[in-house]
């Protein structure tokens, strides 16, 4: 496994961002692993994490783009601190832009909060995790609404490799049903590869019993 995908795991552990137990996703599955980037909460834990997007948004769509967009309300600093790693790392100056839950009537009206989106925008979408897609499917519209139709992709900061609405993963699926191209930073199986049977800090964190939880939910939900 390449090192900064270990370098991302144990991040994620570190922040208390990858979490086991038992949780329901937004689409109502009920998982024993949990990505919350809402765990994300000081200044240096940030621009890290930027760090890692802007990497994998350099490698996977080049810079040659003009907005990064977040989903409301995670994916918010999400686009700030990844377009400020990219304005240090590349010294390419991205816009940001997000849209809101309730359109605003006053001040800076409308949906979208951050830089406008323009006709022949070029568009990245960032956001933490996709389950089935059902943000990004609300996005979607969102963004062909400000005019512009080049929506490049989707960065996301781990594919949890399952179904969305069919049979194939939600990132593929995304893929095929509105032309774009999807990457993660790492996957679950680089996750489980990394942790199996390894400790961490002192501790396994998937042992034999964690990992027969894992098997079942992909045996109901994993991508075919």
């Amino acid at each position: 496994m390449e090192q900064y995908k270990k370098d991302f795991i144990e991040f994620m552990l570190s922040c208390g961002v990858l979490r086991f137990g038992d949780f329901v996703t937004k689409s109502g599955r009920k998982t024993p692993f949990f990505i919350n980037t809402g765990f994300y909460r000081t200044g240096g834990q940030m621009a890290k994490l930027g760090e890692f997007y802007a990497k994998a948004i350099q490698d996977n769509f080049g810079l040659d783009f003009d907005v990064l967009f977040g989903p409301a309300y995670k994916g918010i600093p999400l686009t700030v601190a990844a377009t400020m790693e990219i304005s240090r790392l590349y010294g390419r100056d991205i816009r940001y832009c997000s849209n809101r839950k309730e359109i605003k009537d006053h001040g800076e009206k409308g949906i979208l909060l951050g830089s406008p989106i323009s006709a022949g925008d070029k568009v990245v979408i960032i956001e933490d995790v996709t389950t089935a897609g059902t943000s990004i499917r609300e996005t979607v519209p969102i963004i062909k609404a400000q005019g512009t139709d080049d929506i490049l992709g989707l960065v996301v900061s781990v594919d949890r490799m399952e179904r969305g609405t069919g049979d194939v993963s939600a990132l593929k699926e995304l893929e095929s049903e509105f032309g774009i191209r999807t990457c993660s930073i790492v996957s679950m199986k680089d996750v489980i590869e990394c942790l199996y049977n390894r400790e961490y800090e002192g501790r396994v964190i998937i042992d034999d019993a964690l990992m027969e939880r894992i098997d079942a939910y992909y045996e109901q939900y994993g991508a075919r």
